[in-house]
């Protein structure tokens, strides 16, 4: 997504050459997926976090352009809107204390870039959407300066053909238009990667698929928007509707959303690319000079730039990556479901939740997804997105259950056990695991905490109690004390 891009208007020729080199690619790729050699023999995985920027009194400060320039710092990078940045943690195995290794790099460089941003008046929040944004804040003037994003947005809204509507129904009612896709960049998010072998894949995708509820309802950290209390993970409505490209007409005749839990489980990582391409037109149809088969008959490996650019303006809540580093290509789920923060801790830990159930579920005799509709599934993400914490979601053998109980009876457990099999200390394991229990334990996460203060201040401003709670929260973050131990 941060790529520079060059045209900047496109012709009916290019979508159509841009189409067949699309299926090309897709066609290289169902024959490596047979014949090539994956980069499988030891998994990484990765992290990824969205940052907000605000000024001093916590109203959003939209300078990333001259905070990354006094970071300097190549981990860092822009976001669509200008009150973003994002820091790309380098990827690690787990096996040799990675979580601890991750937890160590990402303080340390946030502490590095804080206190260089803070020199400039703008400060690092950790949070799924700044709850102090206004509407002034979500125009078209309010993009990043990379020219990809304004095409991005400018393609979203053309193939929509009128401005995007924004309607969440919560604790508190919302209804907005837009006329760009900034209120995508309201949605900040961390992104978890694991790397897998294609025989593989299906597994980690289905099961990121089946845990997906069970990570929103013990990690919600977005329950505010515009000014109102919406949904815990309001971020999940949000983003659905900010890149819609459909009208209202489009909507009912059944066309798939460019957000999308998916509608089946797979049986091959083909699935999922093959159904980007299907069903999705192109937003960038972007074509470079690369013969994909030529490459790969020649003993090389193909970089498939318009599959792989193609499947980023694809926004699947577990999304199929394909890669090509030094040690060749390699497949990797991306889990982009859940806020960033509180802390660096609860970004950690819930890391280590992931990565430890997914590989459990994912490995797991009885493949979970035979016992469990995929309708269910998408059921229950909805659910703990509204309701956080407290959300009640299907699981097989066990029926209607409150999140919180799943969570400590049956899949910290199953957490820790595939966090065993990831080489991970039992030192490190119940340290992050065990910030996951309290949270159950007590029936709190960031979204609960946020609003218990908004509502304690509920004699001021909605406005004023939003900036008191983000400053008291901004002071917290940096303590690095898991959300449940606040007061």
């Amino acid at each position: 997504m941060g790529e520079e891009v060059e045209q900047q208007e496109f012709t009916r020729a290019d979508r159509t050459r841009h189409r067949e080199k699309v299926r090309r690619n897709l066609d290289v790729f169902a024959r490596m997926l047979r014949e090539a050699a994956f980069d499988t023999d030891d998994p990484m995985t990765g992290l990824e976090v969205e940052l907000n920027l605000v000024d001093e009194a916590g109203d959003p400060a939209l300078r990333n352009a001259e905070v990354l320039e006094q970071i300097a710092d190549a981990d860092f990078q822009t976001e669509l809107a200008q009150f973003n940045v994002e820091i790309n943690v380098p990827p690690v195995h787990l096996h040799d204390d990675g979580l601890a290794r991750i937890e160590e790099v990402l303080r340390q460089d946030l502490n590095d870039a804080e206190e260089r941003s803070a020199a400039i008046g703008a400060h690092l929040v950790m949070i799924g959407i700044l709850p102090t944004l206004a509407e002034g804040h979500l125009g078209r003037d309010a993009i990043s300066a990379n020219p990809r994003y304004a095409l991005l947005s400018d393609q979203i809204l053309a193939a929509r053909g009128e401005d995007i509507e924004i309607r969440i129904s919560g604790d508190e009612q919302l209804r907005t238009t837009a006329d760009s896709i900034v209120p995508e960049a309201a949605c900040t998010s961390t992104q978890f990667h694991v790397q897998t072998s294609p025989d593989q894949f299906a597994a980690y995708w289905n099961a990121s698929q089946a845990i997906a509820a069970a990570q929103l309802a013990v990690g919600a950290n977005s329950p505010y928007l515009l000014g109102k209390e919406l949904w815990r993970e309001t971020r999940i409505p949000l983003f659905e509707q900010a890149t819609d490209t459909r009208g209202e007409e489009l909507k009912a005749q059944g066309v798939r959303p460019r957000v999308w839990f998916g509608e089946r489980w797979i049986t091959s990582v083909f699935d999922c690319f093959e159904e980007n391409v299907r069903y999705f037109p192109a937003l960038l149809p972007i074509t470079d000079d690369e013969d994909p088969l030529e490459v790969l008959e020649a003993g090389g490996t193909p970089a498939l730039s318009e599959l792989r650019l193609h499947n980023g303006t694809v926004y699947r809540w577990n999304r199929p990556v394909y890669d090509v580093t030094d040690a060749g290509p390699h497949l990797r789920v991306e889990n982009r479901l859940l806020a960033a923060g509180p802390t660096v801790l609860d970004t950690v830990a819930n890391a280590a939740f992931y990565f430890g159930l997914v590989r459990s579920v994912a490995e797991s005799e009885r493949p979970l997804w035979s016992q469990m509709s995929f309708s269910a599934a998408e059921e229950n993400f909805h659910v703990a997105a509204r309701q956080g914490i407290d959300a009640q979601i299907y699981w097989p053998g066990v029926g209607q259950v409150r999140a919180t109980e799943l969570v400590l009876r049956r899949l910290l457990p199953m957490a820790h056990e595939g966090l065993e099999r990831w080489g991970v200390s039992a030192e490190v394991r119940d340290r992050l695991l065990g910030v996951i229990e309290q949270r159950c334990l007590l029936g709190t996460n960031g979204a609960e905490w946020f609003v218990s203060r908004v509502r304690a201040r509920a004699g001021e401003d909605r406005w004023d109690a939003l900036r008191a709670t983000l400053l008291e929260y901004r002071e917290r973050m940096h303590s690095n004390e898991p959300v449940h131990a606040w007061d």
